[in-house]
């Protein structure tokens, strides 16, 4: 590779931050365990969602992003100083039990494909482990290092594009599934839809996103002028994380629907399930590297679901916060993180299942996304707060696109429950 081949990649790579840490937590334990259901369920049929969800996440994150970039304030501060409280407090009942009940679920996973990799120590061991080790490197470490320890840890997820290259595939039917969508109408596959939806855009990717655009300029100790060019990095940055984000999506549920739907498995209700289904189809080594993918991804989405749920709290009753700062600097802003980590952590004690833990988790999130949509839509386009950076007519259509899925799904979701 020539010097300057090598200096574009560089640059490409000094643009990705919030965007490719957002994108690449998306893919948490839970997520897995939907797409690796959706591949078992009904083989290769959803993996046209992939290139679906692509840019409805790009075009919702992107704003979130340039929200962030344009007032250097989180989505929190936005809402308490533009919109009524009562919207703010709303937007806060329905997203913390939602995030807890994720925390909960990807440490109970996480926890379960340890005891995997060695069963002479009990799960439950893994998980006060696990949750204790996440305590320590968020208290600990200031932001640009959490910052680097979760862009390295996005490289973990290119293990799940490895896999489906280990057995082989029928790559026209494979093709055919990508671009030619098969919608069965039946409840089974509609709840699939919703789930693979209510899992990829989801609302505290919302506010971690306008938080960190916002304190990554704040990191590079200037307010940097909100030009072309800045908006470019930032595009490139978000479009990046969330290409990055459903490719992923799309191997995980290739892996399922290639290896498990054709020996008869259906039903995948966690991701060491999906890791042990794994293991006598494609061998100990696809299942070694399902298991570390988990592992990988938790330690990367238990961070930014518990720090999104900690500054969504300091930025509504104005809380000293910050993950530069020490534990002195800002106590009730780390106390609110090793809470939500100690709540989470204590679903695995209290019998509540995993799945029944995502599948109340959907159901926050899919009745709280459409408003959430709406309400960063509605600031995207507000002039008072974003002056001349008002969303683009490609963004208020797939944004407004994203909108009218995510109510379909909420109100199908309701439909399919009662």
């Amino acid at each position: 590779m020539g010097k300057a081949k090598q200096n574009k990649v560089v640059k490409f790579f000094k643009k990705l931050g919030p965007g490719l840490i957002t994108g690449a937590s998306d893919d948490d334990p839970s997520g897995i365990a939907t797409y690796s259901q959706a591949g078992a369920q009904f083989g290769l049929s959803t993996l046209w969602t992939a290139l679906l969800t692509y840019p409805l996440m790009a075009a919702i994150q992107g704003m979130c992003a340039r929200i962030g970039l344009v007032t250097g304030k989180g989505l929190t501060v936005t809402l308490k100083e533009h919109y009524s409280k009562p919207l703010l407090y709303l937007m806060l009942f329905f997203s913390f039990p939602a995030i807890t009940l994720n925390i909960g679920a990807d440490i109970q996973g996480m926890g379960a494909v340890s005891y995997m990799i060695c069963p002479k120590v009990p799960v439950s061991i893994f998980c006060i482990l696990i949750t204790g080790i996440l305590m320590y490197i968020i208290v600990t470490f200031p932001y640009q290092k959490i910052a680097m320890i979760l862009k390295w840890l996005c490289i973990s997820l290119l293990l799940y594009v490895i896999v489906p290259f280990m057995v082989k595939q029928d790559w026209l039917m494979i093709a055919r599934n990508t671009f030619f969508p098969a919608i069965k109408l039946n409840k089974d596959f509609l709840s699939i839809l919703v789930a693979i939806l209510g899992t990829t855009i989801s609302p505290y990717l919302f506010f971690w996103q306008t938080t960190m655009e916002a304190e990554d300029q704040e990191h590079k100790h200037k307010r940097i002028m909100v030009d072309k060019r800045a908006l470019s990095d930032m595009k490139t940055d978000v479009n990046s994380g969330m290409l990055f984000s459903n490719l992923v999506m799309f191997f995980m549920i290739l892996t399922a629907g290639s290896v498990l739907f054709p020996a008869g498995i259906h039903q995948i209700d966690t991701v060491d399930q999906a890791a042990k289904a794994l293991e006598p189809l494609a061998g100990k080594l696809t299942y070694y590297i399902f298991a570390i993918g988990v592992l990988s991804t938790g330690m990367l989405a238990i961070p930014v679901l518990a720090g999104s749920q900690s500054y969504m709290l300091a930025e509504t009753f104005g809380w000293s916060a910050g993950l530069d700062k020490k534990f002195g600097e800002a106590k009730p802003f780390y106390i609110s993180i090793i809470f939500s980590l100690m709540v989470g952590l204590s679903l695995d004690f209290s019998g509540v299942s995993p799945i029944k833990a995502l599948l109340y988790t959907a159901i926050a999130y899919g009745l709280t996304a459409p408003v959430m949509i709406a309400v960063i839509m509605h600031i995207g386009n507000n002039k008072k707060i974003m002056k001349k950076h008002t969303n683009s007519k490609l963004s208020n259509f797939l944004g407004g696109l994203t909108l009218l899925l995510m109510t379909t799904a909420a109100v199908a979701m309701i439909y399919f429950l009662f």
